[in-house]
């Protein structure tokens, strides 16, 4: 006797009851014994029978940490069994709250391959996988032209412009990437048919203690709290706030699916549709389907902005730049002409002694925080952070009084500041030593052949830090090298130093900070 079903080939799912006795066995142990056992019959997985709770035969634990989610049944939960003394984890699963599709086996409960190596089903063979070829211009899409997309923002319109397509009822579509950046918790992509932009969200890492993310569907799913699925009707208890606020749009259907990366972390997919209808089970079976190719366009994205992202954090935005335009190999570099800056905080060491070490970090955080500020507001780069002293860059390229300039006005911006933090916002008191140099420096990799440092080497890099002990010994705020005298702002004349590690004396020059 065989039991003949009929499914598409659309991604299917059939539930159809098993007549007669059907004994699941582990050896000579009988897991489970019931006359109303029920076969799942679903797109290119075999037969998966479930048995109802009551009549599994041995004792079984809590549930387990593990959830799973399929959007045609739901988000499994799993239970450890103990067999002759033998854990087997997560041997057996149940969906407490299947989905509508699959309503047949609430209060039933299926066991993993191994666990069972027998199912005595009285003689009906159950078939194999049920097969079903899935294509058209969604996976056409995938196949041959998504790989040209240029951005995150590209391939989410043109992903949600595929799914109506190929006939997917989706009018909302949301792509949440996490991402690894100092400010920025992750991005999120949203697309609406009809729409010609995609709506695109930075959001803080303030995000994770927000009452509208903690109680979402973002939040579950990457949570692996598993899936979410809520048909959405007139009224009614909805799961999470979102729903409202689509129901209000005209949702009828709403689904949140994990999209997991091979670094572990778990992004989020969400489609609502407004057909009268929803979705149907061969518009999720396609996206279910589709969801690791997804996946992996997405990682392909995300990988260049984290990598960008901590290029930036890390070596600054130009260097950054130059790294991820190929120039990775020691030695790799230019020689450019450019004003090298030296910031140091004076007294760090009478201060990390005197204050607490987590007052002391704030009050780091604030001088590097402010310091590179001003720099980049003044074109200039923060190369590093040494200690307690900032190494920053202005390139002159083809303008060298503007890149003095900046350098200068950069230096008197940071020194003012402080003074206001220190004056205004009772804040713990800093001052530095600036010291700028201009010359020709080499702009590019030093360091072994696996460790490299992104920086400037030359005799301006070198005068720049020795100008900023030069300013803690005579008590002055900025001193400069004699390139920046004539540049059209007052300095007074130090005369010639003979600077440490420096070969010849410097002319050196004090300039004025001015009022705050």
């Amino acid at each position: 006797m065989s039991i003949h079903t009929d499914i598409s080939a659309d991604y299917g799912i059939e539930i159809k009851p098993l007549d007669g006795p059907v004994r699941v066995m582990r050896g000579e142990v009988v897991l489970a014994e019931t006359t109303r056992a029920k076969v799942v019959y679903e797109t290119r997985l075999p037969p998966q029978v479930y048995v109802p709770a009551e009549d599994v035969k041995i004792e079984t634990g809590g549930f387990t940490d593990l959830k799973t989610f399929c959007p045609f049944k739901g988000t499994a939960r799993y239970h450890d069994i103990t067999l002759g003394g033998v854990v087997f984890p997560n041997a057996i699963w149940t969906y407490a709250r299947p989905l509508p599709e699959s309503a047949a086996i609430d209060g039933y409960v299926g066991f993993m391959p191994g666990v069972a190596d027998r199912i005595d089903t009285g003689g009906i063979d159950l078939g194999g996988p049920r097969g079903g070829n899935i294509s058209g211009p969604l996976v056409d899409w995938l196949l041959r032209e998504a790989w040209l997309c240029r951005t995150p923002e590209d391939f989410a319109k043109a992903l949600g412009e595929k799914m109506v397509d190929h006939g997917i009822a989706v009018s909302r579509l949301s792509l949440m990437i996490w991402s690894l950046h100092p400010l920025i918790a992750g991005r999120n992509y949203i697309w609406r048919r009809g729409a010609d932009e995609i709506e695109t969200f930075a959001p803080s890492y303030e995000l994770y203690e927000h009452p509208s993310f903690l109680n979402s569907p973002l939040r579950h799913v990457s949570k692996g709290l598993g899936g979410v699925r809520q048909i959405i009707g007139p009224g009614g208890d909805d799961a999470f706030p979102v729903i409202t606020d689509l129901r209000a749009e005209g949702a009828t259907d709403y689904v949140a699916m994990p999209l997991p990366f091979t670094d572990g972390r778990t992004n989020v997919l969400t489609l609502a549709s407004d057909h009268p209808d929803g979705f149907t089970t061969a518009n999720l079976g396609m996206v279910f389907e589709c969801a690791p190719v997804i996946s992996r366009y997405l990682e392909t994205f995300t990988q260049r902005e984290n990598a960008q992202s901590l290029l930036e954090t890390y070596v600054g935005k130009r260097s950054g730049a130059r790294v991820l335009g190929g120039e990775i190999r020691r030695g790799d570099g230019d020689e450019i002409d450019a004003a090298i800056m030296f910031c140091d905080l004076r007294g760090s060491t009478a201060l990390s002694e005197a204050m607490p070490q987590a007052d002391y970090l704030e009050l780091l955080n604030r001088f590097f925080e402010t310091t590179a500020k001003m720099v980049e507001q003044y074109q200039g780069e923060v190369l590093k952070f040494i200690g307690d002293a900032v190494l920053a860059v202005f390139p002159a390229e083809k303008n060298p009084e503007t890149a003095r300039r900046n350098a200068v006005d950069a230096a008197r911006e940071i020194v003012r500041a402080f003074e206001i933090q220190t004056r205004e916002e009772e804040a713990d008191p800093i001052s530095c030593a600036i010291g700028i140099a201009y010359g020709r420096v080499t702009y590019g990799n030093v360091g072994s052949r696996d460790r490299l440092d992104f920086t400037v080497i030359g005799a301006p890099a070198n005068i720049a830090a020795r100008l900023g002990d030069l300013g803690k010994r005579e008590g002055q705020a900025i001193v400069v090298s004699s390139d920046f005298a004539g540049e059209g702002y007052e300095v007074r004349e130090l005369g010639k130093v003979k600077l440490h590690n420096v070969a010849e004396p410097v002319l050196c020059h004090v300039v004025p900070v001015g009022a705050p």
